[in-house]
């Protein structure tokens, strides 16, 4: 990312709400705004790999392995305004588990893109299932979207959630009750 092109256009968004740049407030604002982008988008500087970064281990494990409750931070893409929530993410390991930090690392690269809640939640899954080649994976996400609560119809109470169940959580009623049943604890 370009600071000085993010940073040249944060100042004419600016003057064109009808605001003055060389009022003392705003004066390193278009900076500030551009480093905030900057860090708010990082993921798309990232890889799986990166993310990852060959923390996949040998295991006999092969019962739910599930990290609940992982904060997500991101920007709805259709009005750059935030959705801020939390991730459920299982799987059912086959052969390989991943190191604990690494599923709330892929939920951040994910989420420090443009996104939308529904799309976020199928590229977890997916990495997960890329990373890990589990036997099922399963990513729950609940999330409050300020493009809903701050314009628009203005709902503060309204909660989005999202589900998406891979291989055994599709395959089995069972399994996926077992996970939902886990993440409502």
């Amino acid at each position: 990312m370009a600071t000085d092109e993010l940073e040249h256009h944060y100042a004419g968004i600016i003057r064109s709400v009808g605001e003055n740049l060389s009022r003392e407030g705003l004066l390193r604002t278009p900076h500030r705004a551009a480093k905030a982008m900057e860090y708010l988008c990082r993921g798309y500087q990232q890889t799986i790999d990166d993310v990852v970064n060959e923390a996949v281990f040998t295991s006999d494990a092969d019962d739910m392995v599930i990290v609940k409750d992982i904060e997500l931070y991101s920007l709805c893409e259709h009005h750059l305004l935030p959705f801020v929530g939390k991730a459920h993410v299982a799987y059912l390991p086959r052969g390989k588990v991943i190191g604990l930090s690494k599923v709330a690392r892929i939920v951040d690269m994910y989420a420090r893109r443009l996104q939308i809640q529904e799309n976020l939640t199928i590229q977890i899954a997916d990495a997960i299932e890329q990373a890990i080649e589990p036997a099922g994976v399963a990513v729950t996400i609940e999330a409050e979207h300020l493009c809903m609560k701050m314009r628009g119809v203005e709902k503060q109470n309204s909660v989005m959630k999202t589900s998406v169940m891979l291989g055994t959580f599709r395959e089995s009623q069972a399994t996926r009750m077992e996970y939902l049943q886990l993440i409502a604890d």
